[in-house]
């Protein structure tokens, strides 16, 4: 699953020994899974904290505790800590971390999903937006729904037509149309609010 280098093991056990406590592990999970912002998060974690359903990788002088959902995420991987000229970091090389592309006999749903969650999401979500995919209706329209800052917003209109039907249609071909079904009268925070009148 994991391998852990040497290098990285032993700066592991400095930082738990400068923390004091015989009981402390290192913890890794994976956050925004499958998608381009996916990322590993390492934490101090003792015994007392564990829930349970995480696998347990024995090193030399601890433990490391890999989160049971993203175990998945990372196998295969690897942690190395890596000395340079200019200083030393810890590399961890998760290939499989930011998902992979559905492949050629996947359904439309599952492609759209995809390209949403991979490309167009992370983009929505840097202006405090969401999108969600609602259906893909007959004649292969896509239709979604916008959320959070998103919900309202004055420049709704233009994001979907130049953003998100373009990057939708470049990359699958066969859709026909984007329609967003949202209410955006009823937004709250928008990103722009509509000008009055």
């Amino acid at each position: 699953m994991i391998d852990i280098s040497e290098r990285a093991q032993a700066h592991f056990q400095r930082l738990l020994s400068q923390q004091g406590d015989d009981d402390l592990g290192i913890r890794v999970r994976v956050v925004h899974a499958g998608t381009p912002s996916a990322q590993c998060e390492l934490e101090f974690c003792s015994t007392s904290e564990l829930t349970g359903d995480e696998w347990t990788i024995e090193c030399t002088g601890f433990n490391l505790y890999v989160d049971g959902e993203s175990a998945r995420w990372l196998d295969p991987a690897s942690i190395d800590y890596e000395t340079t000229a200019t200083g030393s970091q810890l590399n961890i090389r998760a290939p499989r971390i930011k998902g992979e592309a559905p492949g050629e006999g996947a359904g439309l749903i599952e492609r759209v999903q995809f390209v949403l969650e991979s490309e167009i999401a992370p983009q929505i979500a840097s202006h405090g937006g969401r999108i969600s995919l609602v259906e893909v209706a007959a004649g292969n329209i896509v239709v979604l729904r916008f959320g959070g800052g998103c919900h309202g917003c004055g420049m709704v209109d233009v994001t979907l037509k130049n953003g998100v039907e373009k990057t939708l249609r470049e990359r699958i071909p066969e859709i026909t149309e984007v329609r967003d079904v949202t209410d955006h009268e009823t937004g709250e925070t928008p990103y722009f609010a509509k000008a009055a009148g």
